[in-house]
């Protein structure tokens, strides 16, 4: 019997629709003529999955009582008995019940797929057996109900049911997905934002690394060699040089580039074991490999270049990168092309990058203006003429004869030209006085002897010398204009360095000095202010030359290494200016970092006096006014007017002193001397003494609080004047006629307390601002006291372990989240 198809689709989450599309799917399939069967789907309540279901044949579930619990479960056999051709099975991971047939759902399948039955399912990420611990670690919940990746992977079709975190958070808000009591500790543990965007992207890796095994499966399967860009693939060669970390990072910027990029960086070792490798340089290479999400491979093979080339087509690389060789060039020519130049045409469609580092051929240099051609070229221009001057003279030797004169002199011009082309001006000398006594001696009469009987003999020696010279000019002229050109160009990138190196501010002063030792070849530079060394690059040597630039009033540019040339020194001028902009940038960029705390109290002490300046002179005035009437003389006052004012002056007395309270705790707040004392605190205790405070009722609030709630480790003083400031700024902007929603419920080590207002909220912007002291939404209305509270309740939250965060309510208004840590039974302290 053909074995049936298994259909799984996976979700990153409860409630992004996977129950929903299995449904639609199985709706479609029975339209087209499929018959199609519901072997077990759970709706949760939620009233779309349940409209869908209703057009679909559902075959009745097995019940069963286990510990007076009624429990239903698939009916296995009545499905088998029925044989549709594609059963609709939710919940892929589910545990049956104790005494069926299997223990786990996916071995029901397995059974229906063996009786030639097709199975849609479903199966959230964190079910996945191998993801299981890392989900844990991301939501702090414990997966108990798993599914092995092999039996996931076994599946002929896996699909991904997306929705977008925010999407999900909404409509669970909206209550599509749990019920109402349910909403508020969902959005506040399982589905968070943070949370929903991991479990996200751990899905959509966890199925593209599926489709790149089925992809390799398949090009076994074929024979396909070849490179398929499925995505970027980028293979970093070592060889075990110092230059391993400039090719890792290179490669994995190249990787960076496009989305879901690898880096595979890799050493290949001779079989006999025999290689300049150094195995610390590798060890440290492995270890950045790593650090910057890479995989290390070895592998064994004598010919490197096809060793390099297999493990690239074998793992679908896109890119190579290799280094250049840090052969000379000599031992290039000798050699021949080297690794590189193998790579390249072995390669086929994979792009090969050749990265050029410190250690291949020396740093960059000035060339030098004086002396157009150099003392190598000289040397071989004489050796040139001193190896083609016989080998010529030989040829012309054999076929001698009186009509070839003119041939030989002119063979013998061209000798010249081009000694003087390589050589230059000496070289080309040389090899003209050569030249004119070798003619005069073995083709003019009288041959075999040096003679000058005629006077044209000594112009036509003369003449040889003239082009030389000539000629020589042209190619000096030449070298010189070049040697010009290219020290221009390489100032030019020195400046431009310079200029670039200012701009990026302090850490670039190292890069520049590094790069004006490497520039000009010296041994070290310095930057020296007083005796104070600041920036330091290279080694000097007791022999060095010192140059001392002076760079301004802020220090001294000090440089050790060969002595400068005028030229050097006036680009050196332009350097030390540059570096003494740079060094007084710092400075002033020193002075405002320590101007900046300053400035920060000056103008908290400027918002605390405009504040103090009105908020205080109202208390102050109205109880001086009562005090003043119950004194006055000139006034009978009857009994209750006695009364009402002395309660306005007790009033007024009393938010004196609330007010004075709240400058003198975030005084020490910001001062970071709160005296906290952390115990084992329950919640709904502060949480009623915060609403008896306020004198808030069932008119005023909703509670959704946990039943048995775990105690917090807290200051349950602070936390009850967290939760009456939070409350009371809730309730002053919220509009008329709306309640506070309070909620608490724990979650992964943690507890929260949730107050949700339906206010206007605050901005994304903004939610910074009002945790900062002396701020008001608007900042317009100066009687709804100094600002304060919020500012405080941050001060107190952090103070006991916890966080205190803004965040929307759903449908409107502002959320404020109070997370603290559960009490453990040796948790309590005291801190000050």
């Amino acid at each position: 019997m053909k074995r049936g198809r298994l259909r799984v689709l996976l979700g990153a989450a409860p409630g992004v629709g996977k129950t929903y599309a299995m449904l639609e799917e199985g709706a479609r399939l029975r339209d087209e003529g499929k018959h199609v069967e519901v072997a077990v789907v759970e709706t949760h309540g939620r009233a779309a999955t349940a409209a869908v279901l209703g057009g679909l044949p559902v075959i009745p579930r097995t019940i069963s009582d286990h510990r007076g619990v009624r429990l239903t479960e698939m009916d296995l056999a009545a499905v088998l008995d029925r044989h549709p051709d594609i059963a609709l099975v939710d919940e892929l991971a589910h545990t049956n019940a104790p005494g069926s047939a299997n223990e786990k759902r996916w071995q029901d399948v397995e059974t229906l797929l063996d009786a030639g039955i097709n199975v849609i399912s479903t199966v959230n990420v964190q079910h996945i057996e191998s993801l299981s611990d890392v989900v844990e670690q991301i939501t702090g919940a414990p997966q108990r109900e798993t599914i092995p990746d092999q039996v996931l992977r076994g599946a002929d079709q896996i699909e991904v049911i997306d929705l977008a975190p925010q999407a999900l958070r909404d409509r669970l808000a909206e209550g599509n997905v749990y019920p109402a009591a349910r909403i508020d500790a969902a959005l506040s543990n399982y589905f968070r934002l943070g949370n929903l965007t991991a479990l996200r992207e751990l899905a959509l890796l966890w199925l593209a690394d599926e489709v790149d095994s089925a992809l390799k499966a398949y090009r076994t399967e074929h024979g396909i060699d070849s490179k398929w860009e499925a995505r970027e693939r980028v293979v970093v060669a070592l060889t075990g040089g110092p230059e391993g970390e400039t090719l890792i990072r290179r490669g994995a910027r190249i990787a960076a580039r496009s989305s879901g990029g690898e880096l595979l960086v890799v050493h290949v070792s001779r079989q006999d074991g025999l290689a300049d490798a150094h195995p610390g340089a590798l060890t440290a290479q492995r270890a950045l490999t790593d650090k910057l999400g890479g995989t290390y491979h070895q592998v064994i093979g004598d010919d490197i270049p096809h060793a390099l080339v297999d493990f690239a087509k074998a793992m679908n690389a896109t890119q190579l990168v290799i280094g250049v060789s840090r052969r000379s060039r000599i031992a290039a020519a000798l050699t021949g092309p080297g690794i590189g130049a193998t790579v390249i045409r072995e390669s086929g469609v994979i792009d090969v990058h050749i990265v050029t580092h410190s250690n291949a051929g020396g740093h960059f240099t000035l060339p030098r203006v004086g002396g157009a051609l150099t003392l190598k070229r000289r040397i071989v221009g004489g050796a040139l003429a001193l190896a083609l001057g016989p080998l010529v003279t030989l040829l012309l030797v054999t076929f001698r004869s009186p009509d070839t004169l003119t041939s030989d002199v002119l063979a013998f011009q061209l000798l010249v030209v081009i000694v003087a082309l390589v050589g230059g001006i000496w070289p080309a000398l040389f090899a003209a006085v050569l030249s004119g006594f070798t003619l005069d001696f073995f083709f003019v009469t009288p041959i075999d002897s040096i003679t000058i009987a005629r006077p044209l003999h000594l112009l036509a020696l003369v003449l040889y010398v003239v082009n030389a010279l000539l000629v020589s000019y042209v190619v000096d002229q030449a070298a010189r204009r070049s040697r010009s050109a290219a020290r221009a160009l390489a100032e030019s990138e020195l400046l431009a360095t310079i200029a670039g190196s200012v701009l990026r501010g302090q850490d670039a002063l190292q890069a520049l000095i590094t790069r004006t030792r490497e520039v000009f070849g010296l041994s070290s530079v310095q930057i020296i202010s007083g005796q104070d060394t600041l920036y330091c690059t290279g080694e000097p040597k007791a022999d060095d030359h010192v140059t001392r630039i002076e760079t301004g009033e802020h220090g001294t540019l000090e440089l050790r290494g060969p002595d400068l040339e005028a030229s050097e020194r006036r680009l050196l001028t332009v350097i030390a200016a540059q570096v003494d902009t740079a060094l007084e940038r710092n400075a002033l960029s020193k002075t405002a970092e320590e101007v900046k705390p300053l400035a920060q109290v000056d103008q908290m002490r400027t918002a605390l006096l405009a504040a103090v300046g009105h908020d205080l002179r109202r208390p102050l005035a109205s109880a001086t006014a009562a005090i003043g009437g119950l004194q006055t003389s000139d006034l009978t006052l009857s009994a209750s007017d006695r009364r009402e004012l002395l309660a306005t002056a007790s009033e007024s007395l009393e938010s004196l002193a609330t007010l004075v309270t709240n400058l003198l705790d975030v005084s020490r707040v910001q001062a970071g001397a709160l005296a906290v004392s952390l115990t084992a605190v329950d919640v709904d205790d502060v949480i009623m003494g915060a609403l008896d405070e306020l004198g808030l009722g069932p008119d005023h609030v909703d509670l959704g609080i946990e039943e048995n709630l775990p105690p917090v480790l807290a200051d349950s003083v602070l936390l009850q004047r967290v939760v009456v400031n939070l409350l009371d700024n809730g309730l002053r902007y919220s509009p008329a006629g709306s309640r506070i929603h309070i909620s608490a419920s724990s979650f992964a080590g943690s507890l929260q307390i949730r107050i949700a207002d339906r206010g206007p909220g605050v901005t994304d912007e903004r939610r910074g601002d009002i945790f900062v002291p002396f701020q008001r939404l608007g900042d317009t209305d100066n009687t709804t006291g100094l600002g304060l509270g919020l500012a405080l309740s941050k001060g107190f939250t952090e103070g006991m372990g916890g966080t205190l965060d803004a965040d929307d309510t759903p449908g409107g208004g502002l959320t404020m989240v109070v997370s603290l840590p559960l009490a453990t039974a040796d948790s309590s302290s005291s801190k000050a």
